[in-house]
């Protein structure tokens, strides 16, 4: 399956309208058929980043779906939809990610996907994007298959991971930067978080055998997403 995650700089005064376009019409009509599902609504957290932020993520099926979802929003029934929505945003970053061979999926299958749409408590993730040095991307998903993705369950099964890694995702041949590799990650305790922004890293947690310098060592550059789901969004 395709991810297509979109991050969108929505109007200010319009950020409800917008919800609702994805909400009542992009969630139901992509439910009518069996190509895409919309996946998750989210906010960027307050007080993390630039105002006004969503980022939404649709699986679709395949190649083929994906052909059919963009002929429809191009000129099909959802172009009016595409239209509407780019009168309440300023601009979208898109791209499409696959996940890698090693990680689990989101979903077996889109049929998994809730289309009713319910209300649930708040769920918040962490999304980094890492961008590995140059020639470094398989690298960088060896040592985040053998090191990082142990270390979480480990702290996990402890009762002391603050995350736990959902999945990983690395951007589709000719979608995107061919560096980006996405982890997926729940945030479990999100107290947890005040203390992770206003104390030190440990020493003993950037020592050699730990996560924070081994990875060094083949990637220095990542943007951390903190983002909250839509009391309906289908991911929760």
């Amino acid at each position: 399956m395709l991810i297509i995650r979109e991050v969108h700089r929505v109007a200010g005064a319009s950020e409800h309208e917008f919800e609702a376009a994805f909400r009542d019409r992009w969630l139901p009509e992509l439910a009518q058929g069996d190509d895409a599902r919309l996946l998750a609504y989210l906010h960027l957290a307050h007080g993390t980043g630039r105002a006004y932020q969503v980022v939404t993520l649709t699986l679709v099926r395949d190649g083929s779906a994906y052909e059919r979802l963009v002929e429809r929003v191009r000129d099909g029934d959802l172009r009016s939809w595409a239209a509407d929505v780019d009168r309440v945003r300023h601009e979208v970053d898109a791209s499409i990610l696959v996940t890698v061979p090693w990680a689990p999926p989101i979903v077996e299958d889109l049929s998994e996907i809730p289309t009713a749409i319910a209300t649930h408590p708040l769920t918040v993730f962490m999304e980094d994007t890492a961008r590995p040095h140059e020639g470094k991307v398989d690298a960088y998903l060896e040592a985040a298959r053998d090191h990082y993705a142990p270390s979480l369950a480990e702290g996990r099964h402890g009762g002391r991971a603050m995350l736990s890694l959902e999945t990983v995702w690395q951007s589709a041949w000719g979608s995107g930067s061919r560096r980006a590799v996405v982890l997926w990650q729940r945030v479990r305790d999100p107290a947890s978080l005040g203390r992770l922004i206003g104390s030190e890293i440990p020493a003993e947690h950037q020592a050699p055998g730990t996560w924070m310098h081994d990875a060094l060592a083949v990637r220095d550059d990542w943007q951390s997403r903190l983002l909250r789901t839509a009391s309906w969004s289908p991911l929760h």
